[in-house]
């Protein structure tokens, strides 16, 4: 079944185009990593999503539920860590558990939650004087209430510190072990590579790529490199290299005996094949695929 899905989504605000035709299905069980650069519209993406704000086009679904009108079915099937969430400064960590706990109807014991996302300690002081990353936490704790099918979280690990962003990430992949679909948002790209099935990456508004991270190396134009130590620098390498379908580019690095290629990851027997039947002693090669921020940076222009 699809949990999410989107289509020919659009939102202006006046002249600005926010997010612009965007059709996205996001399967149940998926942990799906959600990408783009400041202003690329994801979380405009995400607040129609929970119908914080009504799309000006378009339609968006959760588990086959329209979002706006039957938002609060939608809602029931969510948790949700949202941008710009608040708590309530005079409320306990564990007062706010228990409300979410009501809320949805939920019985149970408020430590438990608490203890799971690391603010067990401070469950009996005011949030209000919580430092940024334990507010982030006691909010994800309320997301966790009840077990919900979908998590959506927008920059889930912005305030943490590197062990809060691992126990997240941690978090995150139990829940989908159980069951829960994840959508999340990050400019973390080593967090949304670690643990993504697949990942979606906006772009002024549009949605430029949506696969799985090795779907998108593979046809990625600016695949695979290859470096290939040879017996001599012989600059006829490099036209017999650049000969060879699905090379982009070829160089000798510092070493002069190493040559440097980028290649569609399907051209890489091709090339040493070509060097072998041109005579060249080929001592060893290795390569390196793109990295999210690779592909990231390929289909972004480069804007963060």
């Amino acid at each position: 079944m699809t949990a999410i899905r989107t289509e020919n989504l659009t939102k202006r605000y006046g002249a600005l185009t926010a997010v612009d035709r965007v059709d996205l299905a996001v399967e149940e069980g998926e942990i799906f990593g959600f990408l783009g650069p400041n202003g690329a519209g994801k979380s405009t993406l995400i607040n129609v999503l929970l119908d914080f704000a009504r799309p000006t086009t378009g339609s968006v679904e959760v588990f086959g539920i329209d979002c706006q009108e039957r938002s609060v079915a939608a809602r029931e099937r969510m948790g949700v860590l949202p941008e710009g969430y608040a708590v309530y400064g005079r409320l306990t960590g564990r007062q706010h558990v228990q409300f979410a706990m009501e809320s949805k109807g939920v019985d149970g014991d408020p430590m438990d939650v608490l203890d799971r996302v690391g603010v067990a300690e401070a469950a009996d002081r005011p949030a209000g004087e919580y430092s940024k990353g334990m507010a982030q936490r006691l909010v994800l704790a309320m997301a966790l209430v009840g077990e919900p099918e979908l998590l959506i979280l927008d920059e889930p690990t912005s305030g943490l510190d590197p062990n809060g962003a691992k126990r997240m990430r941690e978090i995150l992949t139990e829940e989908n072990e159980r069951g829960a679909t994840v959508f999340f948002s990050s400019h973390i790209l080593e967090q949304v590579e670690s643990i993504s099935d697949r990942v979606g990456i906006m772009h002024d508004g549009k949605l430029v790529a949506v696969d799985t991270i090795d779907k998108l190396r593979r046809t990625a134009k600016n695949g695979t490199k290859l470096l290939i130590s040879v017996d001599d620098s012989d600059d006829s390498h490099l036209e017999t290299i650049e000969a060879v379908d699905g090379v982009q580019s070829a160089w000798f690095e510092d070493d002069e005996d190493k040559l440097g290629v980028t290649c569609s990851n399907d051209a890489k027997m091709d090339i040493l094949v070509a060097l072998h039947e041109r005579g060249v002693d080929v001592l060893d090669f290795t390569t390196e695929e793109p990295s999210l921020e690779d592909l990231f940076v390929e289909y972004t222009g480069g804007r963060s």
